[in-house]
């Protein structure tokens, strides 16, 4: 079931129509925190009140994103003792953490421990990958370590806002970039029951979804002009996305998930193949596609091939798909560091405070990035 716009219920409540929620960034000198700040400098209901790094705690927030200097160059990094005050202070607060998988659950459970005993109730959308389990036993199989915060998991659900009408929980986990992008074209064919749920995935993503520091095989320099292949059938956000897609159509499904390095920064294109349940033509996929996203404002189904260059920088995700009758494939594009990322984190918060979820993402892409 596809999520219509507007307040979901367990909200933070409705501001003044000029209220500006205080927002707070976690693990800010990463590329997704970067993304994060230039999308909250545009939105007309939040307004950057700290940026945490503990790692360069009042360093200019400006020498870590020189091209954000215009909005933020007076703005330094804060340490997580003053994260924490202005927590216990706030009436209200959205708190988005672009921390590191690992660090992000202790983290988060620090902060809102401090903003309880204040009765405080900040909201939460954490992007990493440390509440998208229902189990810490799930998370630990995955990424071999204990979990931070798991007395925490149960007050955050892990979904792409178009696949949850109604949010039950504080918090949310928002899915990784290559799972938001497997699962807007695999829910569907799931929930209408038009595939097999036995599905093939080949994604691309662009260098920017390995992170800012450079690791040897994802450095943007070994990637330019190639094309290659990793984590073959055994990637992290397998596991990850099949617990998303049973949350959002209720079909046990297998996933078979082939991730590939691109040569591009930013955005990621999937295409998933599965066995058709009956015949259907591409006209008729296509139709079942509209019908599934009609209220969804940042999916668009087009008759043409995706392409990552017209969802670049944008909240938008393109599908498309093709049949011969037999078997289906479905294609998206989107742009990992923004849908798969901070716009869909900004979005999920749109949400929880009661407002329009386009607010502050309808800028178009940027074209021939």
């Amino acid at each position: 079931m596809t999520a219509s716009p507007g307040p979901i219920a367990g909200g933070g409540g409705r501001p003044e129509p000029c209220a500006a929620i205080p927002a707070v960034v976690l693990g800010g000198t990463g590329y997704v925190a970067g993304e994060l700040l230039r999308l909250i400098a545009a939105h007309p209901r939040l307004r950057v009140a700290a940026v945490m790094s503990d790692s360069q705690p009042g360093e200019p927030l400006a020498d870590a994103f020189p091209h954000l200097g215009a909005v933020y160059g007076d703005t330094s990094f804060k340490p997580q003792a003053e994260i924490q005050e202005l927590l216990v202070s706030a009436a209200q607060c959205a708190v988005f953490s672009a921390a590191p998988h690992g660090v992000s659950a202790p983290l988060i459970d620090s902060l809102l421990t401090a903003a309880a005993s204040a009765g405080k109730r900040p909201r939460v959308v954490d992007i990493s990958a440390d509440f998208r389990f229902r189990s810490a036993a799930q998370y630990e199989a995955v990424y071999r370590h204990p979990h931070g915060a798991p007395g925490r998991l149960q007050e955050f659900t892990c979904a792409v806002p178009e696949h949850l009408a109604r949010l039950e929980t504080p918090h949310v986990a928002h899915p990784g970039c290559f799972s938001t992008a497997t699962l807007l074209a695999s829910v569907p064919l799931l929930s209408l029951e038009l595939a097999v749920p036995a599905l093939f995935v080949a994604g691309v993503t662009g260098s920017t979804g390995s992170g800012r520091k450079p690791v040897c095989g994802t450095h943007h320099p070994l990637r330019h002009s190639d094309l290659y292949a990793y984590n073959v059938l055994s990637h992290r956000h397998a596991p990850e996305i099949t617990a998303c897609a049973r949350a959002a159509s209720g079909v046990e499904a297998q996933f078979a998930f082939v991730p590939h390095s691109g040569p591009f920064a930013r955005g990621i294109h999937v295409t998933v193949q599965a066995q058709l349940a009956r015949p259907l033509d591409t006209a008729g996929v296509l139709a079942a596609l509209r019908r599934f996203y009609a209220h969804s404002p940042f999916v668009r189904v087009t008759g043409n091939a995706p392409r990552v260059k017209d969802v670049a920088t944008t909240n938008y995700a393109h599908l498309s798909a093709a049949s011969d009758g037999r078997t289906v494939a479905v294609t998206c594009a989107i742009d990992n560091l923004n849908k798969g990322a901070a716009g869909g984190a900004v979005q999920w918060m749109n949400r929880m405070f009661g407002w329009p979820e386009t607010e502050g993402l309808t800028a178009p892409a940027a074209g021939w990035t």
